[in-house]
């Protein structure tokens, strides 16, 4: 069965704050039992995901966030918290937040809506902006929720970070990191 590699568009993070989680990352696994580890290289805020998408689907996708994005202004997040996705006692995603943004809000509705009028069928929980850490709860005790906690240990401030680009990615399940440029459009200065 051929793999075929899936797209989708993202808040890139910036490589200095990459450096920063990448260290912030090495302390949770010595404390943290999950099972997959996302490399430092892969951390972004999904604003799209777009599935295993046809070329041209793709292209209008690209050409409607381009025009989408003309005037969007570049953004500064703080990653603040850590949580986590699935049961409580053995969570299948674990994550860090940003604080609440408006302008984070409003650039993925606008990637969001361009990708619609390109003919993708988009997931339509509400957004729930977060930069995933780890998947696959591997304990062999419960998931404790004082964990959560470290992060304070670690950046006892939030972690401010100027995100200047909208980048897609495409995913190469094989490889480390996964993820590669395919595009990327600039947030204005």
């Amino acid at each position: 069965m051929e793999q075929r590699n899936h797209f989708f568009f993202a808040v890139k993070i910036p490589e200095e704050t990459k450096l920063i989680m990448k260290d912030h990352l090495n302390q949770l696994k010595e404390k943290i039992p999950f099972s997959r580890w996302v490399h430092h290289q892969d951390l972004h805020i999904t604003l799209a995901f777009l599935g295993a998408a046809a070329d041209e689907k793709r292209i209008a996708a690209e050409k409607n966030v381009n025009e989408a994005l003309k005037e969007a202004a570049a953004l500064t997040l703080n990653i603040n918290k850590l949580g986590f996705f699935g049961m409580e006692n053995a969570p299948r995603v674990f994550w860090a937040d940003t604080e609440e943004s408006a302008e984070l809000k409003n650039i993925r509705e606008k990637v969001f809506s361009a990708c619609v009028r390109a003919g993708f069928q988009l997931e339509t929980r509400p957004f729930r902006p977060h930069i995933t850490l780890a998947r696959k709860w591997n304990g062999t005790t419960t998931f404790q929720k004082e964990w959560l906690e470290v992060w304070q240990e670690l950046q006892p401030a939030p972690l401010p970070f100027q995100a200047n680009e909208v980048v897609l990615y495409q995913t190469h399940l094989h490889q480390t990191p996964k993820y590669e440029v395919i595009n990327q459009f600039n947030l204005q200065a």
